[in-house]
């Protein structure tokens, strides 16, 4: 990868990462799918303006939306009920490996050996960080986690032709207009009392919206789809793997959490198997 789209695909994990620990507060006041369609909601009604109707892709558009945003925030959302957090988002992060073997088999695009065992090490570094999962008796959790995880993947995938031909910031726009209102109604369908909450939350609450929904989603999907149209997934899928570090540095600083030796060892090793994946030495050319 180039440096500039090293640094453009940084800002996915990064602002998801801050965006994910300082939603911590809002969603005592929004339920996971109301907090997650204004996100979305919000984004599209800013961004949907500035791009192209693409009438020849909105069919696509609409199946990338409902596989990599409506149905995969469900299944996560949900199976977090039942799993705690840091075996959650061990869980969830399998959509790299996932991103990997499905851009295989549909683009033909083969990882090396170095790529795989970056992926392996970053993993290694994520078990430390987050500790060992703690599954028994939370089959059902954990399926809804894993086909979460698989639906992102697949979403992002087959987002990768799309963005190619309209750019990144479009496909953003429009996966979120079509992503924004189903989520909106899985807050009136399992939610409960969608209309309170909105009319109870604080400014805090909405400032917090506000950030994830004009700043977070739109940067963050649109960086990451750019940079996914021009390279590789298995190069730039394992860059999600840094989205936990950066939750915890969020939380460390800005929450005043006192982090474990742990954290900043697994923390190391996250760093060093995405470098493996990152910087190749060029052959001389004789």
């Amino acid at each position: 990868m180039k440096p500039r789209d090293i640094l453009l695909a940084l800002c996915a994990p990064l602002l998801l990462g801050f965006g994910f620990a300082i939603a911590k507060p809002a969603m005592q006041q929004f339920p996971p799918f109301l907090l997650m369609g204004l996100r979305f909601t919000i984004a599209a009604l800013i961004l949907v303006w500035w791009v192209p109707i693409p009438k020849k892709l909105l069919k696509d558009l609409f199946i990338v939306s409902l596989i990599g945003g409506t149905l995969t925030y469900g299944l996560v959302y949900t199976g977090l009920n039942s799993v705690d957090a840091s075996s959650s988002i061990l869980l969830v992060h399998t959509e790299v490996p996932f991103g990997v073997i499905i851009a295989y088999f549909l683009f033909k695009e083969k990882p090396g050996l170095k790529n795989i065992l970056g992926i392996v090490v970053a993993f290694i570094g994520l078990f430390i960080l987050l500790g060992a999962p703690n599954l028994e008796g939370k089959l059902i959790g954990v399926i809804l986690l894993l086909t979460g995880a698989f639906a992102w993947s697949l979403g992002m995938v087959m987002a990768k032709p799309i963005s190619k031909k309209i750019g990144g910031l479009a496909v953003t726009a429009w996966v979120c207009l079509f992503s924004g209102p189903m989520l909106l109604l899985g807050s009136f369908i399992f939610d409960g009392n969608t209309i309170n909450h909105l009319s109870s939350a604080d400014l805090q609450g909405w400032l917090i919206v506000g950030f994830l929904g004009l700043i977070m989603q739109p940067i963050a999907y649109g960086t990451w789809y750019q940079v996914m149209s021009r390279n590789p997934v298995h190069k730039v899928m394992p860059l999600m793997l840094l989205l936990p570090l950066t939750g915890l540095s969020t939380a460390i600083f800005l929450l005043g959490e006192d982090p474990s030796a742990e954290v900043f060892l697994g923390g190391a090793i996250i760093l060093f198997g995405i470098a493996m994946i990152l910087f190749e030495k060029k052959n001389k050319k004789k």
